[in-house]
């Protein structure tokens, strides 16, 4: 099975990334750090007569890293309860390419995959984080995805995230050993 991870976190070496790299070692899995790429926010357009305007940025590239993949791993920090910002472009442009002709498989080729979450936040994130596990399952459901599982692990400062051996244990659990 191949797999895809797409990091939503700014920051380079962070503590998102590192559990990430934990849960899934570069050697196994194509990495995307989202903030590497160019993605222009959505414009809203799904009711407009001219319809979304094309733009030229990054974003079909990664849509079709997204589709090449059977695995998709969502890495990012909790930041406001939420998806980064990065993240959240990237998934709010979905609505674009749910109406781009040059993708009509879109919808159908989404429910073919399994999908995992990493998230790390610092103030009591396995409460705090909830609501955006709860997004993405929604996110899933909508498209039909199944999301197979998730870690939150907790982390305030850089690096600390070495010292939570609770968020590197399940990291290392986030799939069973046939996957990996």
């Amino acid at each position: 099975m191949s797999i895809v991870v797409f990091h939503g976190s700014t920051r380079t070496n962070g503590n998102t990334e590192y559990l990430a790299h934990h849960a899934i070692p570069k050697e196994v899995a194509t990495h995307i750090y989202l903030r590497d790429y160019n993605i222009q926010p959505i414009v809203d357009k799904r009711h407009a007569d001219e319809g979304f305007p094309e733009i030229q940025d990054d974003h079909t590239f990664l849509i079709d890293q997204l589709l090449k993949h059977e695995i998709v791993v969502f890495a990012t920090p909790i930041y406001w309860y939420g998806m980064s910002g990065p993240m959240k472009t990237f998934i709010d442009r979905w609505s674009q390419i749910l109406r781009d002709p040059n993708y009509p498989h879109f919808r159908q080729a989404l429910k073919e995959k399994k999908v995992y979450l990493i998230l790390v936040g610092g103030d009591h994130p396995h409460v705090k984080g909830l609501p955006l596990v709860q997004q993405f399952q929604y996110i899933c459901q909508f498209f039909g995805m199944s999301l197979e599982n998730y870690i939150i692990g907790q982390s305030r400062k850089p690096g600390e995230i070495v010292n939570n051996k609770q968020a590197l244990d399940a990291a290392s659990r986030l799939f069973n050993e046939s996957l990996i």
